[in-house]
């Protein structure tokens, strides 16, 4: 089993070069792994205590069980992946069975932060984008896709997203073998990763 880490900050297009990748792919042998599934339960808060929590901050990922399916993947066992609502703060408590595969991606803002889940991981990518890039998609998608008001997200973006990135995400560009600017020149990048995988398939 070939493991790529795939890591970028909040908005930078790391979706849209996941797709590009496994778009050109044999259907059935990649799967995706989303470091947000593994958001920690927090039933244990109320609503109000859950939206305050820090999502940008390695603390708020539970590494322990990504990093233990992870190794269960790469032992050839299925895996039950949590499932996460944006709009609850929470996860749903349902579960997506995920079987092994001949590659496996997974993405994810912190995911190059830990150093147990980081040696996982055969490729280390970072998608790299410019701040304000990041900043206009972060606002499309929390207001269309996560029930979030424009004062919400550009309060979290400016007291959480942007000094979280620069603490823990921005240098783990260190730690990435191939970084791929998210732009219309990313063509040959993504071309290289795609290379590597074909010839693992």
């Amino acid at each position: 089993m070939l493991t790529i880490g795939i890591a970028g900050g909040t908005g930078c297009g790391k979706t849209t070069v996941v797709n590009r990748i496994i778009n050109e792919l044999p259907e059935g042998q990649v799967g995706v792994i989303s470091q947000d599934s593994y958001y920690k339960d927090t039933s244990h808060l109320t609503y109000n205590e859950r939206v305050n929590i820090n999502f940008d901050h390695p603390r708020s990922i539970d590494f322990e069980l990504l990093t233990q399916h992870l190794k269960s993947l790469k032992n050839g066992h299925s895996i039950e992946q949590p499932i996460y609502s944006f709009v609850k703060h929470n996860r749903t408590g349902d579960t997506l069975l995920t079987r092994p595969r001949k590659v496996i991606i997974i993405e994810g803002i912190l995911i190059l932060t830990n150093p147990l889940l980081r040696d996982l991981f055969d490729i280390k990518i970072f998608v790299h984008a410019d701040s304000d890039e990041r900043l206009i998609r972060r606002l499309k998608r929390d207001i269309a896709e996560r029930g979030r008001d424009l004062d919400e997200v550009l309060d979290r973006y400016q007291n959480t997203l942007k000094p979280m990135h620069n603490q823990f995400i921005e240098p783990t560009k260190e730690y990435a073998d191939i970084i791929i600017p998210n732009n219309k020149r990313n063509k040959v990048a993504v071309d290289i990763v795609k290379t590597i995988i074909a010839e693992k398939l």
